[in-house]
């Protein structure tokens, strides 16, 4: 069955409005709750580690209250960072979670030892670049889905290497891929089961669906998807249990 993983940006800039501070899909009966601090929209700057605790912690120590949840359902808590610093600081407070890094650990030599160390689920996804650059990285080898398998091939080791043996792959939609890249990923995507890995795709109001984002989804799970990371619960679980498109 594929599960729903819901968005909460605790960031006043992030891409998609009504996630910002969007606590009320806390009682949506999402399987997972993503919670970042720090936006990765095309262009966007980069926030200190500080800033991004700052916008953490408050949220954090809710959730390490039991204040959000008044039944016996409690969706799995995931931290969208790329900073291992930040999951040192969410561990210590929450306990274990799952780690949601865009970077895969290339953007700090930390996370993945410590990720291991913790023994937390990890999602690992591929991109280019940075939000200010990665819309000039697009350029491949002629076979997308092929270039990111192979940079996968690469993750696998440092994963292995890390101790890290509960990974999700995210092809990074949207991260230094062309609208047409998108598309092909998504058609394609039963490719990435070489790996024997959950996968996960957030298309969820990205550019490159022109506001359908239940086109995307719904090619996701036909070709494989097995989380879908959304901003809208309901349309995501309406998309995850739909009729393959014609």
């Amino acid at each position: 069955m594929v599960k729903i993983m819901g968005i909460i940006n605790l960031t006043p800039d992030s891409f998609w409005k009504p996630s910002r501070y969007g606590y009320d899909i806390l009682s949506s009966n999402a399987d997972i709750i993503d919670v970042g601090a720090v936006s990765t929209r095309p262009g966007a700057d980069l926030v200190p580690l500080e800033e991004e605790w700052n916008r953490l912690e408050p949220f954090m120590k809710s959730w390490a209250s039991g204040e959000f949840f008044d039944s016996f359902f409690q969706p799995q808590l995931s931290v969208d960072t790329f900073r291992a610093e930040i999951v040192r600081r969410v561990y210590d407070c929450v306990g274990p979670f799952m780690v949601n890094d865009i970077s895969a650990g290339e953007d700090d030599p930390d996370m993945l030892s410590l990720v291991g160390r913790l023994g937390l689920p990890y999602v690992a996804m591929h991109k280019r670049g940075t939000p200010k650059t990665m819309d000039g990285l697009t350029g491949y080898s002629g076979d997308v889905v092929g270039d990111i398998i192979e940079y996968f091939r690469e993750f696998e080791r440092r994963a292995a290497d890390n101790g890290i043996a509960d990974w999700i792959l995210d092809p990074g939609l949207g991260f230094a891929k062309t609208e047409e890249q998108n598309w092909q990923i998504l058609e394609e995507l039963e490719r990435f089961k070489v790996f024997g890995r959950p996968i996960l795709i957030g298309a969820s109001n990205k550019r490159f669906t022109h506001g359908d984002t239940a086109k995307a989804n719904r090619i996701a799970v036909e070709h494989g998807a097995d989380i879908l990371r959304v901003h809208d619960v309901a349309s995501g679980f309406a998309d995850a249990t739909a009729k393959p498109l014609a």
